[in-house]
């Protein structure tokens, strides 16, 4: 049964290991931008405020974050679907199956939720300034 998931396991966390890769790019740079305009200190780790520009590296994020979400489910569904092979007699198969199909589901509505938020707080500083 390892050896039918191996392959598309191991591609998996290469892909992830770039998204992640991404992700500190694009915060690093948001810290780094705003530590240059002064509204943050050298010793920040995290940016909580989001504004306007934001939303170009955002943008650029978003489809690969998208593209692992639905890969998550993809090996959910894979693991779910060797489980009714004849020769799967391991249990291991259903208790790796179900973190992937729990790690899509939250991931992708907690993304979905923050563009949400983000959009409709850009939305409304656009109707402010």
């Amino acid at each position: 049964m390892y050896q039918m998931f191996r392959n598309q396991f191991l591609s998996f966390s290469m892909y992830q290991s770039f998204v992640q890769f991404l992700q500190y790019y694009y915060q690093s740079g948001c810290l780094y931008r705003l530590r240059a305009l002064g509204e943050r200190h050298n010793m920040d780790l995290t940016v909580e405020g989001f504004q306007s520009w934001m939303w170009r590296g955002l943008t650029f994020l978003l489809p690969f974050l998208f593209f692992g979400h639905f890969w998550q489910l993809y090996n959910a569904v894979t693991l779910f679907r060797m489980l009714q092979h004849p020769e799967c007699k391991e249990w291991q198969v259903l208790i790796c199956g179900l973190p992937f199909l729990i790690l899509f589901l939250g991931n992708f509505f907690t993304t979905l939720r923050v563009v949400h938020q983000k959009f409709k707080n850009k939305n409304k500083d656009m109707k402010q300034g």
